[in-house]
């Protein structure tokens, strides 16, 4: 993926050198000067990116197996009992702050990603551009002024066509009978 990231040399001699996507940070911690966040943002990646995996999924399987099949050679103890509940406990401890930090990140990206349409759509109200910043009012009024539009829209499609042969001189796409 990082190759779909950097541009080809020779875009960068076209008219959008100055493209955000040049001043793109590098992929690699170690090309940042190591700061802690870096770091971080790149090991939750990877993490994110591996423990999504079925291989994962698969050695977590196992090991619910093998505790499981642990259980007759403790007779079941309590102490056998602990060791699933901890592991599991701090697991998803862990995972929760993992999967909030992909998340976070990649609702960003795609934020932009759309702002960035909204921006180059001509006739887009790029007043929605910064949508996330509002009040819950306003989203839920910006909601209910879509779902009006949508009605609107719905009940002009569905309007019967004049038909042309009963002498209706107009028949375009705006001479819809009400």
């Amino acid at each position: 993926m990082a190759h779909l990231l950097h541009p080809h040399p020779l875009w960068r001699r076209s008219r959008y050198a100055a493209s955000p996507l040049q001043r793109m940070k590098p992929l690699s911690p170690r090309a940042e000067g190591n700061s802690a966040a870096e770091i971080f943002r790149h090991f939750a990646r990877k993490t994110s990116d591996w423990l999504g995996s079925p291989v994962a999924f698969w050695l977590a399987g196992l090991s619910i197996v093998v505790w499981a099949l642990l259980g007759p050679y403790y007779e079941y103890s309590d102490t056998w009992q602990l060791v699933i509940n901890t592991a599991t406990t701090v697991v998803t401890f862990l995972m929760v702050f993992l999967i909030q930090i992909t998340q976070n990140r990649d609702a960003k990206a795609i934020q932009l990603k759309l702002d960035e349409l909204l921006r180059g759509v001509k006739g887009a109200r790029t007043g929605l551009v910064r949508l996330e910043e509002l009040t819950e009012d306003q989203l839920t009024a910006l909601q209910q002024e879509f779902t009006d539009l949508q009605t609107k829209t719905k009940n002009r499609l569905t309007r019967p066509v004049a038909d042309p042969e009963a002498g209706a001189a107009d028949t375009g796409p705006d001479s819809r009978v009400a």
